[in-house]
């Protein structure tokens, strides 16, 4: 069964680390990602960019709605996301509770719909 990994951090508290810090962190990631991949579990990963650069797009009958930012304010935003494929939700947790950007957060794991 494929899970979607949400990774949700406080981005403010991540831009405030120094950029050393933060390169070692994502090699790791890059590293982690290599082993899930030659397993077979990784089926993609990508970091995604600040909510300031998000936009929403909302539809009220025929009319779009577009705003600047986030669909939400909260404490913590999502900053990335893995997919991947897990025997089932045993393995899925294993797989989340391993994810280094965990460390910085939590991760959210929602089963795809097939």
């Amino acid at each position: 069964m494929k899970y979607l990994c949400l990774i949700y951090s406080d981005e403010q508290a991540f831009e405030r680390i120094p950029q050393s810090e933060e390169h070692a962190v994502l090699g790791v990631c890059e590293e982690f990602s290599a082993g899930l991949r030659e397993k077979g579990i990784l089926l993609a990963a990508e970091r995604l960019m600040p909510t300031s650069t998000a936009t929403t797009v909302r539809l009220h009958g025929k009319r779009v709605a577009i705003t600047d930012g986030p669909f939400a304010e909260t404490k913590e935003q999502l900053d990335g996301f893995y997919l991947i494929e897990a025997s089932d939700i045993d393995e899925a947790i294993w797989v989340a509770s391993r994810l280094p950007p965990a460390r910085f957060g939590c991760v959210e794991l929602r089963p795809i719909m097939e």
